[in-house]
C-alpha cells in the first residue's frame, strides 16, 4: 500500500514527523496505517468470526502490536501511549454514572468493582508484570472524585470558601508526598545496569569475611577490595570482588543483580532491582517502598485519609441536610430522587470503599514501624516460622528485629 511505500527508502534514523514513529522492528511507520499490516489481528478476528480456537501466543503477539502502535502525535515523532493508562480514565466515570441511576445498580457496581480490581492486581503480580494501571486508578479517581466535589456539591452554597481551600491544600500535599514517593526508594547499583565499571571480573560470590557488609558492620577489607561506608547502620559501598564463596555469603547474594545485599535489603521481582531496606512493591504509585522513600509513602497514605473523609464529610453534610454523618452514609432519604444527589452520593461510597482500603494499608504500615518491621520480613518470617501474628494477625513480631533506631 501506499504508506509501505512511502516508507521505503527512509531510514528510521532520519528526522519523523508528528504522525510518524519507529516500530517494534525498527523500521518507519505512520498511525495512518497503524490497523494495517496486522497479520495476527486479522486472523485473530477471523477465527472469531468462525468460532475457532486461537493458537497459542497470539493473543500475546496482538496485545504487544496494539500496545506498540497505540500512539498520539507530537513533535518529534508519534508517542507511545501506555494502554493500560487508558481504561480507569474510560470505564470509572461511565461506572458511577450508571451506578447513580438506581441504588440497586449502585449496589452491584460498587460491590463488583473492589472485586475486578483485585482479580487484576493477583494476575499481574502472578505474571511479575508492572503495569500503570493501578496509578492511573489512583490519580484519575482523586481527580474525578474533586471534580464531582466542585461540580454537584460546592455549588449547592453549604460548603464554604475556607473549606474548599482546605480540602485542595491536602489534596495538593498528597500530592507532593506522592511525586517523593516515586524517587528512587534505595536501588543498590548492580552489575545489569548500564555502569559496568565496578562489576568487571564479577565471577565468583564474594565472601562475607572479605567485604563485612552483610550484617550491616564495617570492617577493614582486604587488598583490592574497596571499604565500606556505614550509614545508620548499614553499609553504603556493594564491592563485587571475587573471593571465596561461603554458605553466609550466598544468603546475602543477588544472582540477578549481582551484588552483596546489605542487611534488610530485597530484590523486587517487578522492578528487577535490589532496594536498601525494601518494604514492598506498591502497585499504587508503581514504584518500590525502600528506605528512601518509605516516609514520603506514609504521608501519601496520611494526607490521603484526612483528605478523603475531610470530602466525605462535608459531601454528605450537603446532600444529607439534618443527618448524622455517619448515619447519612447508610440512610439518606430521597437522595436518589435528584441524579446530582445520586452521583455525589454514589462517589462517597465509592470513596469511602478506597479510604477503607487505604487505612488498612496505613496501619498495618504503622504497626509495622512501631515493631521495626518490614512487609518483606513479615512475609519472610511467617514462611521461616521465626516469627509470631500478633494483634490478631494485624502484625508479625520476628526474632531478627533491629533496633527501632534503625527506622528513619
Amino acid at each position: 500500500m501506499a504508506g509501505g511505500a512511502g516508507r521505503a527508502g527512509r531510514g528510521p534514523e532520519e528526522s519523523l514527523c508528528c504522525c510518524e514513529y519507529v516500530a517494534r522492528g525498527g523500521e518507519r511507520a505512520h498511525l495512518a496505517a497503524a490497523l494495517c499490516d496486522c497479520q495476527d489481528l486479522d486472523e485473530g478476528c477471523d477465527r472469531l468470526l468462525t468460532c475457532r480456537s486461537l493458537p497459542p501466543g497470539m493473543l500475546e503477539r496482538i496485545a504487544d502490536t496494539v500496545s506498540d502502535r497505540f500512539r498520539i502525535p507530537w513533535f518529534t515523532g508519534a508517542v507511545k501511549v501506555n494502554v493500560s493508562l487508558i481504561p480507569p480514565l474510560v470505564l470509572l466515570p461511565v461506572f458511577l454514572h450508571v451506578a447513580a441511576l438506581h441504588f440497586l445498580l449502585a449496589f452491584v457496581i460498587l460491590t463488583s468493582l473492589p472485586i475486578v480490581v483485585l482479580w487484576y492486581y493477583y494476575l499481574t503480580h502472578r505474571r511479575k508484570e508492572q503495569t500503570l494501571f493501578f496509578l492511573s486508578l489512583s490519580l484519575f479517581s482523586l481527580g474525578y472524585m474533586y471534580y464531582v466535589f466542585l461540580r454537584e456539591v460546592v455549588p449547592r452554597g453549604h460548603v464554604h470558601h475556607a473549606q474548599v481551600a482546605l480540602l485542595t491544600c491536602g489534596l495538593v500535599l498528597m500530592l507532593v508526598a506522592l511525586s517523593r514517593a516515586k524517587r528512587d526508594p534505595g536501588y543498590l547499583p548492580s552489575c545489569t545496569s548500564s555502569d559496568k565499571s565496578p562489576c568487571q571480573g564479577s565471577t565468583e560470590l564474594p565472601s562475607r569475611k572479605v567485604l563485612g557488609i552483610a550484617n550491616g558492620l564495617q570492617g577493614a577489607a582486604g587488598p583490592g577490595v574497596p571499604s565500606s561506608r556505614v550509614v545508620n547502620g548499614d553499609t553504603k559501598g556493594y564491592s563485587r570482588t571475587p573471593a571465596e564463596g561461603s554458605a553466609e555469603a550466598k544468603e546475602d547474594w543477588c544472582p540477578k543483580c549481582q551484588v552483596v545485599q546489605p542487611a534488610r535489603a530485597g530484590h523486587c521481582r517487578l522492578c528487577g532491582r535490589c532496594v536498601r531496606r525494601l518494604d514492598h512493591h506498591c502497585v499504587w504509585i508503581n514504584n518500590c517502598v525502600g528506605e528512601q522513600n518509605h516516609q514520603a509513602f506514609i504521608l501519601v497514605l496520611s494526607f490521603f485519609l484526612l483528605t478523603a473523609v475531610y470530602g466525605i464529610v462535608l459531601t454528605l453534610n450537603t446532600i444529607c441536610r439534618g443527618q448524622a454523618t455517619f448515619l447519612a452514609l447508610f440512610y439518606c432519604p430521597g437522595v436518589y430522587s435528584d441524579y446530582s444527589s445520586a452521583l455525589s452520593f454514589t462517589c462517597v461510597w465509592y470513596c469511602t470503599i478506597v479510604t477503607s482500603g487505604m487505612g488498612y494499608i496505613l496501619l498495618i504500615q504503622l504497626l509495622n514501624v512501631s515493631y521495626n518491621v518490614t512487609e518483606r520480613e513479615a512475609r519472610m518470617a511467617l514462611r521461616d516460622n521465626t516469627g509470631r501474628r500478633l494483634l490478631g494477625g494485624l502484625v508479625v513480631d520476628t526474632v531478627f528485629s533491629l533496633p527501632s533506631s534503625d527506622w528513619g
